[in-house]
């Protein structure tokens, strides 16, 4: 059997050369610290060069959708105002976050399909780092509080006004990017607070944790890598657990109206919430949770894009397509802005 070798361009060879340089002449003037300021990003770089203008062309459009489609919900949230109410703006909360999510990746990643030259340097990766854990523990909190408003109207209905008013709503749309925020500070700074050493090739599209976490040398890299785990995993399986209960006991309140009607109406207020809480855990379910195999670098790089790209387009079809209420305000928008005199 032939052996399969991994091309690395000319310009992350150029820039491992240089970084290792640097690393020598440090070590030899007895500093213990990395002089890395760049990294490479090799993400699409070993997938056939005619391909490339195909995943531009498709991720392109699929982002622009994924902006297009949030802003629209945005917009008709914010003019319709039958739909002022705890549930959208929280949904609205949510549309930002998934905006400022992809904005935070896939620009970049976009550019690096077609460049030569894809260095990114290390302020530049820190940053991107921590607005896309900000932006994504962000949505997966906001995800959590939908879950709530939903037990809370279902389970609680006579008390929704009371627990729910608008100052209780924003205040948990705070706490939501407080704790997006403050998530994305402490792995960043933990992360790069490492040394870097041995190579600056970023074996993905962008500055993704796990990926840099390879590139760290040190005592100190085996235990603080356990700890990014430990506050990733806990925050994501905290929000994934809570809900789970909000469901349970959503299930418990529904099964015990006594007509078919009346069950099909209470649960079809949750359809588009609990979609996209299924494909959201679902594909980083795929990604980080699969075996870890013999598996080539463009396979994981594809399966990547599932989350970070055809998630947050999936987020507005199914918000708008699967809940009746919103559906029918966007339809009422655009008879209004194309066909005012028939509105």
């Amino acid at each position: 059997m032939g052996v399969k070798h991994c091309t690395i361009p000319w310009s992350a060879q150029l820039f491992t050369i240089k970084f290792l340089i640097s690393t020598d002449a440090a070590s030899l003037s007895g500093q213990n610290y990395s002089t890395v300021s760049e990294f490479i990003l090799i993400g699409f770089s070993n997938f056939p060069q005619q391909l490339l203008p195909t995943f531009f062309l498709l991720y392109l459009l699929m982002y622009l959708f994924t902006l297009l489609g949030n802003l629209l919900i945005m917009t008709t949230i914010w003019r319709e105002h039958s739909l002022h109410t705890p549930m959208y703006l929280f949904l609205c909360a949510l549309s930002t976050s998934e905006i400022l999510f992809t904005v935070a990746i896939t620009p970049r990643m976009l550019v690096d399909m077609l460049s030569v030259y894809r260095s990114i340097t290390f302020v530049a990766c820190a940053s991107q780092m921590f607005f896309s854990f900000t932006f994504g523990y962000t949505h997966s909190f906001l995800l959590m509080i939908l879950g709530y408003d939903r037990y809370v109207a279902i389970c609680h209905p006579l008390h929704y006004n009371m627990l729910m008013s608008t100052r209780d709503c924003a205040r948990l749309v705070s706490w939501s990017w407080a704790g997006g925020s403050a998530v994305g500070m402490m792995v960043t700074l933990i992360v790069f607070n490492l040394t870097f050493c041995g190579s600056n090739v970023i074996h993905h599209f962008f500055c993704h944790v796990f990926s840099l976490l390879k590139l760290t040398c040190g005592n100190e890299t085996s235990s603080l890598t356990i700890v990014v785990i430990l506050v990733c995993v806990t925050a994501l399986m905290g929000c994934l657990f809570l809900i789970v209960l909000s469901y349970v006991f959503i299930v418990a309140a529904i099964l015990r109206i006594p007509s078919a009607e009346g069950r099909h109406k209470t649960f079809s207020t949750c359809v588009s919430h609990l979609t996209i809480v299924i494909v959201h855990y679902g594909f980083a379910s795929i990604i980080y949770l699969k075996p870890k195999g013999p598996r080539s670098m463009d396979s994981n790089t594809l399966m990547t894009t599932t989350y970070t790209v055809f998630t947050p387009f999936l987020s507005p079809i199914i918000f708008s397509l699967r809940n009746k209420e919103l559906k029918n305000a966007i339809k009422r928008s655009f008879q209004r802005a194309f066909c005012p005199l028939s509105s």
